[in-house]
């Protein structure tokens, strides 16, 4: 890896590389910080960084946040293991069967470019406002990254 700058001999070059993350990370924040205080971003659509880390830590800080992220690790830990499963299962099987592959794969090319976003109102309609509505979404997402990694 090419080194960024001729700085100190003993830093590594990941240390450098993260320095610069680091910098630009904070950098874009400042700057999100100072246009928002300006008035060239307005508050309504882009809040205060500031504001907003003050919220997380008073979610924290009370514990409110703490089912809501249960609830969400549920979905995701569902979605994870269900879409995995399917994208697994479905991989091999059509690996090992290359007519069935051939003949499903431009149904599975055209489910893929789908954006996930217009499911999302299909499947509330389908599972309504519960945890299934987020799990389907969520295997959506998951089966096909690891059903085409599989085939």
């Amino acid at each position: 890896m090419p080194k960024l700058s001729s700085g100190d001999k003993n830093r590594s070059p990941r240390f450098s590389v993260l320095m610069y993350q680091l910098s630009i990370g904070s950098g874009a924040l400042i700057s999100w910080e100072m246009l928002t205080n300006a008035g060239l971003l307005d508050p309504f659509f882009f809040s205060y960084p500031s504001a907003i880390a003050s919220r997380v830590v008073s979610w924290l800080s009370t514990g409110m946040i703490w089912p809501h992220l249960v609830v969400t690790l549920e979905e995701t830990f569902l979605a994870l293991i269900i879409g995995a499963a399917a994208g697994v299962a479905v991989g091999f099987l059509l690996a090992q069967f290359p007519l069935l592959g051939e003949i499903f794969s431009p149904y599975l090319r055209v489910l893929n470019a789908l954006p996930r976003v217009v499911l999302a109102p299909i499947f509330l309609l389908w599972f309504g406002l519960g945890i299934w509505s987020k799990v389907a979404l969520g295997i959506t997402l998951v089966f096909f990254v690891v059903f085409y990694n599989s085939f």
